[in-house]
């Protein structure tokens, strides 16, 4: 099924700042080059860019990846741990965490 992230048998969150521009390509380049993980194993790795209201999560299914991106409409911030670009495995009720971790700013009041 396209985009079915439960069949990723590992979550990784990307640490650090990940330029968003970055497409499938950019983004399996991280994981060989700076991580020094393959792409293609059955795992969902988690990207954040800076301003912290949208990530990418890259999956490798039978044939082919898939990108998905989420990009938050209120005005909030995910938690993203920033030390610098490596990467930490994640069970999925931390990821479960990770997206309600998500810092809610009302600015309706000011």
């Amino acid at each position: 099924m396209l985009g079915d992230i439960t069949a990723a048998d590992e979550l990784y969150i990307v640490t650090g700042y990940t330029d968003m521009r970055k497409s499938i390509d950019g983004l399996c380049a991280i994981v060989e080059d700076q991580l020094h993980m393959d792409p293609r194993r059955s795992a969902l790795y988690l990207f954040c860019g800076k301003h912290c209201d949208r990530i990418k999560a890259l999956l490798w299914e039978n044939h082919g990846f898939v990108l998905l991106y989420k990009r938050m409409e209120v005005k909030g911030r995910f938690r993203w741990p920033r030390s610098s670009q490596k990467v930490r495995q994640l069970t999925w009720q931390q990821f479960d965490w990770l997206q309600k971790l998500f810092t809610y700013f009302d600015n309706s009041s000011n």
